[in-house]
């Protein structure tokens, strides 16, 4: 199943890009309040992610991707408000009096909370494997918290713990919006949060950086925040938000070993065990199989897709050439088997196993 395939490295480029940023932001805050550098750091994605957007445009001459529809626009908010703004604000507070390296690793709660959210609120699939796996990353969690003079209590973790928890509703709300385009979505979500963060910042009494540290927050946000959003939200379409959610779970070790190079904190056994056991999550998250006799309901919809098995439609004159390609199709019913993840096209009910 190619499509499973691509959202695992999607997923994991996610992890890998939002890793590496956790350790650097936490540099720039002795330089930079919390609040600003959030909003730097998501007006640089939206900022960097925008500029994307309009050199696509100039490139690609046929549409590649479904625009954003005005129903989406609650949605979006949504989006704006959990993941762009009450996110961004906990984790930089957070990260004041926690150090990078347990940060990191206390991110994996976003997995958690994300899988649980997907399984109780949306109704996405979630069996013993997964939920397995899933208790495996918390074991890692709770051995972190055991740390001598670390504690879940204090407020620091606490807030990493909200961040985690505003960007699981946000990670199950994307799922949403992930047929549209992504860098409109991240486009619209870093410049709306981005620059009411500031506004925030300004109003709490934070100064505004000089422009050389701006600069280089917004080029981490870019990079760090605008490019893990994108591919996140792609990710989103062939996995569904419980199973991104388990290979960004990666996103820790990223974040711990940048943390030990750059800001010279140490890797602890402990620290060590705790990713052990998440990795363990993962790896049960990544062999997991399901395949079952399933309905496609008559519909139409506009998305990027190639014609495989679920997309036997005619052409017209004005739908785009060549693949992959965006325009609005109907699908006919559809009843078969084959082994199959919640993707954009697999959004069905099962039991609660």
């Amino acid at each position: 199943m190619p499509e499973r395939w691509n959202g695992v490295g999607l997923a994991l480029l996610a992890a890998v890009l939002f890793g590496a940023s956790v350790p650097l932001a936490k540099w720039l805050l002795g330089a930079i309040g919390p609040t600003t550098l959030a909003g730097l750091l998501y007006l640089g994605a939206g900022g960097g992610v925008g500029l994307w957007r309009l050199a696509r445009a100039r490139l690609v001459t046929h549409r590649a991707e479904a625009p954003l529809l005005a129903a989406d626009g609650f949605w979006l908010a949504a989006v704006v408000i959990a993941g762009g703004l009450i996110g961004p604000i906990l984790l930089m507070a957070g990260l004041q009096t926690t150090p990078a390296t347990h940060s990191a690793l206390l991110l994996n709660l976003e997995n958690l909370f994300t899988l649980l959210i997907a399984w109780f609120a949306f109704r996405e699939n979630v069996n013993r494997r997964v939920a397995s796996g899933a208790l495996a990353i918390l074991a890692g969690a709770v051995i972190l918290s055991w740390r001598g003079e670390f504690s879940l209590s204090r407020p620091g973790a606490l807030a990493v713990a909200g961040a985690c928890l505003a960007w699981a509703i946000d990670n199950n709300l994307t799922r949403k919006l992930a047929m549209a385009d992504p860098l409109t979505i991240v486009t619209v979500k870093g410049l709306v949060a981005g620059p009411a963060t500031l506004v925030l910042a300004a109003l709490a009494g934070e100064a505004f950086p000089a422009p050389a540290l701006a600069l280089t927050a917004g080029l981490i946000g870019a990079i760090g925040y605008g490019g893990s959003l994108v591919a996140f939200v792609l990710a989103l379409r062939y996995l569904g938000a419980a199973r991104t959610g388990a290979y960004f779970a990666t996103a820790p070790f990223m974040a711990a070993a940048t943390a030990a190079v750059f800001l010279g904190e140490s890797l602890t056994l402990q620290l060590v065990a705790a990713g052990a056991l998440m990795l363990v999550g993962v790896y049960l998250h990544l062999t997991e199989r399901h395949d079952h006799a399933h309905s496609h309901p008559d519909m139409d919809h506009d998305h990027r897709h190639r014609h495989d098995d679920h997309h036997r439609h005619a052409h017209g004159p004005d739908d785009p050439p060549g693949e992959p390609h965006a325009h609005a199709h109907h699908h006919a019913r559809l009843r078969h088997a084959h082994p199959h993840y919640p993707d954009s096209h697999h959004r069905h009910e099962h039991p609660r196993t």
